[in-house]
């Protein structure tokens, strides 16, 4: 099958995906294999040929990020248990000051969300949250949306989250991994702060109900109410020791750098290796070395990044299938006759995963779908290399961002954990992630013009 009833299957099939999560709520990762199946038999695909497929694209993408993924979820189930999450709030508080209560909340999400997922992140920071709001007499919506969006400007756009490893791998840019951590970086920087300006505009002026009545809050109780919290280097450590590792070896592979050394550094610098040294430094934060965190904790870690790794898997045998699909000679005939050229090409993954997460509500469903649709598209435009591969996972990441509302469990969390009435949050919150989603999109299409 060739031509536009090929297009027309390919649509089916992420119409099936849609429908079936988000109608029939069937989990995204037998939708994502019912998918694959239907588009490789549809389109005409020899029988052997669509198992292959299948078995090959989700085995393969899991080859790649598999381990990465795991070791990330643990790292984040650690910090959670630890308190090394509360240490870093509190370190990020004292910096910023008492006196910007929602930028310092916007930074302590951004952080968190890094290793631990923003639903968690939310969870764990509330009761922070709301002390510090009541300690600095701010609103409390316009404190819950700065960690909100400071939770979820990361949660998209920042390896070692398993959504942006998911893209990297599905897009054959798992080796560039330090290069999209550096970018992720830096198209956060501006979602953050315009979700740090939303919360101070819109979101203050929000009245919760019986904000003001829990006068037995305090900031100062609620830190010692966790009991003595790891110490600062031991808490960040788990976080930034991968990052670095992960950027040295990319810098020794763009340096050219050969020999013993250079080779240390690759190998410590590989997302597999530099995430397991970050497992066994997060060790150093449990309490004890017994079977309650060796076992407990580590195998908690490993059930949630279950789910993350079924349905990335199936998001990759997906992919897979439509790559076996003549799909991308259609592509190169239209990269060839200029209509997929310069920085507008990434209008075409954030469309696609802005239409998917509006429509089913998880980010990272939608970032595993796009990137795998997206992929077969990548040669025949011409997009190729480090710089514009990471720029495309943050198109990606910006679509996943638009919008969060009722069918996000995000968008629960931070509505019954704020006490916000649903109609409140869907002007502080979903309109926040809406400009979020804008706002990484424009910048992460200002830096293809400079850089690519």
């Amino acid at each position: 099958m060739q031509g536009p009833l090929l297009f027309l299957v390919i649509l089916l099939g992420v119409g099936f995906i849609v429908f079936a999560t988000a109608k029939l709520k069937l989990h995204p990762f037998l939708s994502l294999l019912f998918a694959a199946f239907g588009v490789g038999l549809l389109s005409g695909l020899p029988l052997p040929d669509v198992i292959e497929a299948v078995n090959g694209g989700f085995g393969g993408l899991m080859g790649y990020i598999g381990i990465v993924i795991v070791a990330g979820t643990i790292i984040g189930t650690i910090l959670e248990r630890s308190g090394a999450a509360l240490r870093m709030a509190e370190v990020v508080l004292r910096i910023v000051g008492e006196k910007r209560p929602q930028l310092a909340m916007s930074l302590i999400g951004a952080i968190v969300s890094i290793p631990v997922f923003c639903d968690s992140g939310y969870v764990i920071l509330s009761s922070l949250k709301k002390a510090l709001a009541k300690k600095a007499k701010v609103a409390l919506a316009s404190m819950s949306v700065a960690l909100a969006t400071g939770l979820y400007a990361t949660h998209t756009l920042v390896p070692p989250t398993p959504g942006p490893i998911a893209a990297a791998g599905n897009i054959g840019a798992s080796d560039y991994l330090g290069t999209i951590i550096m970018i992720g970086i830096i198209v956060a920087i501006p979602t953050i702060l315009v979700g740090y300006l939303w919360a101070i505009k819109v979101a203050s002026k929000i009245e919760i109900e019986g904000e003001h009545d829990d006068e037995g809050l305090n900031y100062d109780e609620i830190v010692k109410s966790f009991g003595e919290l790891p110490s600062t280097v031991k808490s960040f450590a788990p976080i930034t020791l991968p990052i670095l590792l992960i950027g040295s070896g990319s810098f020794v592979s763009f340096a050219g750098w050969t020999g013993t050394f250079a080779d240390v550094l690759l190998f410590l610098g590989s997302p597999v290796v530099a995430l397991l040294v970050g497992v066994l430094v997060s060790f150093t934060l449990m309490p004890n070395l017994n079977e309650e965190t060796l076992t407990g904790w580590v195998g908690d870690g490993i059930k949630d990044a279950a789910p993350i790794l079924l349905i990335t898997g199936a998001g990759g045998a997906f992919g897979s299938v439509i790559k076996a699909t003549p799909v991308a000679g259609l592509i190169q005939g239209l990269a060839d006759g200029g209509l997929l050229n310069g920085a507008f090409v990434l209008i075409i993954p954030f469309i696609i995963a802005a239409a998917l997460k509006s429509a089913q509500g998880s980010s990272t469903a939608a970032i595993v779908v796009t990137s795998t649709l997206i992929a077969p598209l990548l040669p025949g435009m011409g997009i190729d290399g480090a710089i514009p591969l990471a720029l495309v996972v943050m198109a990606v990441g910006a679509g996943a961002m638009v919008v969060s509302h009722v069918n996000d469990s995000y968008f629960w969390v931070v509505t019954e954990f704020s006490g916000m009435k649903v109609t409140d949050a869907y002007k502080a919150q979903t309109m926040a992630t809406l400009v979020q989603g804008l706002t990484a999109i424009v910048f992460t299409m200002i830096l293809w013009i400079v850089l690519v």
